[in-house]
């Protein structure tokens, strides 16, 4: 028995008045919210598009990173829907994997972006510290439905799990790490380094695309290392690690053949209106503009 812990909710529905919301999607929902407010304002800072092109672009973009992100965690945890295929539409109940929607709904979003005027590049830079944000809210809804935590734990933070919603071999544990908030509270601050790189620094456009994935892939690798959910492995290994590793290691790759290329320099700290800052000229990708904070 631990000294202190972190309560979990007893349900997964808020009650607003005789409006019942399913508290999961209701937290995707708020972090779709939030990071559409934040790619819209760097859009308009940039002069790209005024900030409510960043909801067109937005809802088609998240349509496909939800489909995405069902069919990634339908594939990488096949033996919970195999016998039961009518649960695969079920995402109210949780199991969304991440990787799958940006890999479905970055290229959506993009697409998008071009249709209004807006080169992938930039589009891909505006959008960088708006995932994350998303992620960071998204996440609570993991708590909600008292889903994907880690291991058992007698830390103060420890995070109480109801014994219908614990793994059989772990039955007689009552607290357990609070994975679902280690995320979430390794995105808020990815966030915040994006948008401090992005102050400091000009980096070639799109590169502060890689800035995040290589962020979000460290901080995920740590993350599923810790979750005790079934899901298939592979050398030792979950496969969201591997996932997150390879993107991990390719993002940083680019970063630093982008560095080596001459486009990572220091903003002028002088100049009034950064977004149009002068900026040397260099051999190979060219460096963006300055995005919003």
């Amino acid at each position: 028995m631990t000294v202190a812990s972190l309560p979990s909710p007893g349900g997964n529905e808020l009650s607003i008045g005789p409006i019942d919301l399913n508290a999961y999607g209701l937290m995707i929902a708020l972090g779709v919210v939030a990071a559409v407010w934040l790619f819209g304002r760097r859009l308009e800072a940039n002069g790209f598009a005024k900030r409510d092109v960043a909801g067109s672009i937005a809802v088609w973009a998240v349509i496909a990173g939800v489909v995405g992100a069902r069919l990634y965690h339908v594939i990488t945890d096949w033996s919970r829907f195999e016998d039961d295929l009518g649960d695969i539409p079920k995402v109210w109940q949780g199991g969304l994997g991440i990787p799958g929607g940006l890999i479905a709904g970055i290229p959506v979003g993009i697409w998008m972006a071009r249709r209004h005027g807006i080169s992938a590049a930039d589009a891909a830079t505006c959008a960088a510290p708006a995932l994350p944000l998303a992620q960071a809210i998204g996440r609570w809804g993991n708590w909600f439905n008292q889903e994907l935590f880690g291991r058992p734990t007698d830390l103060p933070w420890g995070l109480e799990i109801d014994p219908e919603n614990r793994p059989t071999q772990y039955a007689g544990e009552e607290t357990f790490h609070p994975t679902f908030l280690y995320e979430s509270l390794w995105n808020l601050a990815l966030c915040g380094l994006v948008l401090w790189i992005d102050r400091r620094w000009r980096l070639a456009r799109g590169a502060l695309m890689a800035v995040y994935i290589a962020g979000y892939g460290i901080g995920r690798f740590w993350v599923e290392g810790m979750r005790i959910d079934d899901a298939d492995e592979f050398a030792g290994l979950r496969v969201n690690q591997w996932v997150a590793a390879l993107a991990a290691v390719l993002a940083i790759a680019y970063i630093v053949w982008v560095g080596r290329q001459g486009g990572i320099t220091r903003r002028d700290p002088s100049a009034t209106h950064p977004s149009v800052e002068a900026h040397p000229s260099v051999e190979g990708p060219e460096a963006g503009p300055s995005t919003l904070g």
